[in-house]
């Protein structure tokens, strides 16, 4: 590779890397501030960089924003793409709900953003929501319907089935502060998250499974 190629190559990975900063940064501000209460020279200061740099890779503070809820429902919806009808009910749900629970430990402030703006009424997502997750919603519902049809599951919605899931997994971390309030404890201790992700499991694979398969998992 000629030298010119190589400054290139440098060039565009610190470029990928200051826009991941941006984000990051801008992620944490919008979570605690909302959309309008976020400020440019906030998220620019959190992220280390001067106002005119993060300019340099987002125009407005609409395109940043719009960029940290198309990456945080990206990797939201990670897990759910990976559901696959082909698989065991049991082992396919169990690593849902797990992955789903590892995620709002992870990336709580993701997960608290994402439910600001559907409070909202999703004005930066709603295309989003009514295309490309509704278009996977229905694919995944459609690949728990062939689990019921054979007997694998209960006959349940399959959908709140997937509505269920969500709400669980993400209160651990949308309503993380009252969750240590009651408990004493969060996602971020090892114990009680192992503990919650047991009980979410038990709970709600017991909802669905045979009966006979629920009490081998019990």
């Amino acid at each position: 590779m000629w030298p010119e190629g190589r400054a290139a190559q440098r060039k565009t990975r610190a470029g990928e890397a200051n826009a991941e900063r941006i984000l990051d940064a801008a992620l944490n501000v919008f979570a605690a501030y909302g959309f309008r209460g976020a400020r440019i020279d906030g998220i620019a200061a959190a992220a280390g960089l001067s106002k005119p740099n993060l300019l340099y890779y987002f125009r407005t503070k609409e395109d940043l924003y719009t960029a940290v809820l198309a990456r945080t429902l990206d990797m939201w919806l990670e897990p759910l793409r990976e559901l696959d009808g082909a698989q065991d009910p049991e082992t396919a749900l169990r690593a849902y709900i797990a992955a789903k629970l590892a995620y709002s430990r992870s990336h709580p402030a993701a997960s608290r953003l994402f439910a600001l703006e559907m409070l909202q009424g999703a004005p930066h997502l709603n295309a989003t929501l009514t295309g490309p997750l509704l278009a996977m919603v229905e694919a995944k519902a459609r690949a728990i319907q062939g689990w019921i049809d054979e007997g694998r599951l209960r006959a349940i919605d399959p959908k709140h089935l997937i509505f269920a899931i969500w709400a669980t997994t993400q209160h651990y971390a949308d309503f993380g502060t009252q969750i240590r309030a009651l408990t004493g404890a969060g996602l971020e201790e090892e114990s009680f998250y192992e503990t919650t992700l047991a009980n979410l499991q038990h709970i709600l694979l017991e909802g669905v499974l045979p009966r006979d398969r629920a009490a081998q998992g019990s």
